[in-house]
């Protein structure tokens, strides 16, 4: 007997028919002797309409109540999917965040849990009942609810299979693993049996839609071995049931795979913005007093390059931002521009970021030089480099990017089997 966590994706719950579907996955998992807790996200597009009603009755509405309302889509989902668990004679019950309770901190609409109190799940798990939990959502200090931001539910399942100690964590979603890259560009991509949590950690967060990030940091921190499976797979299909090999993709510690390749995999953002600041004062402090306000305002800064004047005097300061953040960024630096000490800002869009990712580029030299020359031979300009331990990211325009990852996803290797 294992202690399971099974999360199911707005796709995956869309309608009745699709929440009896999921009943039959936890079924599976219940009639072979398993302890089972699943999280559900709202029914696919239930969330954008409670979140279009929110704005319509108000353009600056109070976040804590915008946290009741967007919070009910997760809450129908689990009590339909109980009571469908029910009519198939399971024991199960569901709970929203603040019964369980899930803790969170107070930043309405963006909450992080800081801690889960699972001991009457698992006082109910001796008692053979099923645990159907609403994810996204949680209580904050103010003891109301606290929504965790887009793609929530992900971190929920991860969060609430560390507290119990869940020997895994499956979610469940539209797709039936994690990809070399996206297949919808490159139809040679290739579903990996594992990857790591850093490698898994990178995809995410450069591009790939399959986890939300902060799941994945959670996975990695409390080492909770996570497999992405499709809820669309017959529940009853050969394997299905096998406990340590099931269809999809696991994540998981980088000990736990035997082969790992220098590359695994390549990732990709699109909707990239560069600003430019031009002639900045090259003095001590300069960068924290550009920067530090952009963070003050959340805008995600990615990709930064320093050039330097001849005479020392003068840097030219080049970074990357979502093309969404673009109109805020470019505001909060003109406001501040005596501060900051810079003459003109440039901004520019169009852009995508192609990402190369692998733990063995560790102990590999000249997986740099392979991108840069694939690149040049389809006569593609680089406009920006970022590397890290595991990653080369290069930004180029948006115009090329399918063109860009196929070429990458070749000249490693990575569409041969």
């Amino acid at each position: 007997m294992a202690r399971l966590v099974l999360k199911f994706g707005g796709t995956s719950v869309a309608d009745i028919n699709r929440i009896r579907n999921v009943a039959r996955h936890v079924k599976r998992e219940v009639d072979a002797g398993h302890q089972v807790a699943v999280v559900v996200s709202a029914m696919s597009g239930k969330t954008n309409e409670l979140v279009a009603w929110c704005t319509e009755a108000s353009p600056l509405h109070d976040a804590r109540e915008y946290d009741a309302v967007v919070a009910s889509g997760e809450q129908v989902t689990a009590g339909l999917l109980a009571i469908t668990l029910q009519g198939m004679g399971i024991n199960a019950r569901s709970w929203a965040g603040w019964q369980i309770p899930i803790r969170t901190d107070g930043q309405h609409g963006a909450a992080r849990i800081q801690e889960i109190e699972g001991s009457e799940l698992v006082r109910r798990f001796g008692d053979g009942q099923v645990a159907v939990i609403a994810g996204f959502q949680g209580i904050a200090p103010d003891n109301r609810i606290a929504t965790l931001g887009r793609g929530g539910s992900d971190t929920s399942a991860v969060a609430v299979a560390a507290a119990l100690k869940a020997d895994r964590c499956d979610i469940y979603t539209d797709v039936d693993g994690v990809y070399t890259t996206d297949p919808r560009i490159e139809p040679k991509a290739r579903r990996m049996n594992r990857i790591a949590f850093e490698e898994m950690l990178e995809m995410a967060s450069l591009g790939a839609k399959v986890l939300q990030v902060r799941s994945v940091e959670l996975a990695m921190v409390h080492k909770v071995r996570t497999f992405v499976r499709s809820s669309f797979e017959d529940p009853d299909a050969p394997g299905m049931g096998d406990f340590l090999n099931p269809p999809g993709t696991l994540i998981c510690d980088e000990d736990e795979i035997v082969e790992q390749q220098v590359v695994t995999g390549i990732a990709y953002a699109k909707d990239e913005a560069q600003i430019s600041l031009r002639r900045v004062a090259d003095r001590p402090g300069v960068a924290g007093a550009i920067f530090g306000p952009l963070a003050d305002a959340g805008v995600n800064v990615d990709m930064i390059v320093q050039n330097i004047s001849e005479d020392g005097t003068r840097t030219d300061m080049t970074f990357t931002v979502p093309v969404g953040d673009l109109r805020k960024a470019t505001g909060v630096l003109e406001a501040a521009k005596d501060e900051m000490g810079f003459d003109v800002v440039q901004a520019e869009q169009g852009l995508a970021k192609v990402s190369v990712i692998g733990v063995g580029m560790r102990s590999h030299t000249g997986v740099a030089a392979t991108a840069f020359k694939a690149l040049a031979a389809r006569g593609i300009n680089i406009r920006a480099i970022t590397t890290s331990e595991i990653k080369i990211s290069i930004l180029i325009d948006a115009e090329y990017t399918e063109l860009a990852v196929r070429s990458l996803h070749s000249v490693y290797g990575l569409d041969k089997a």
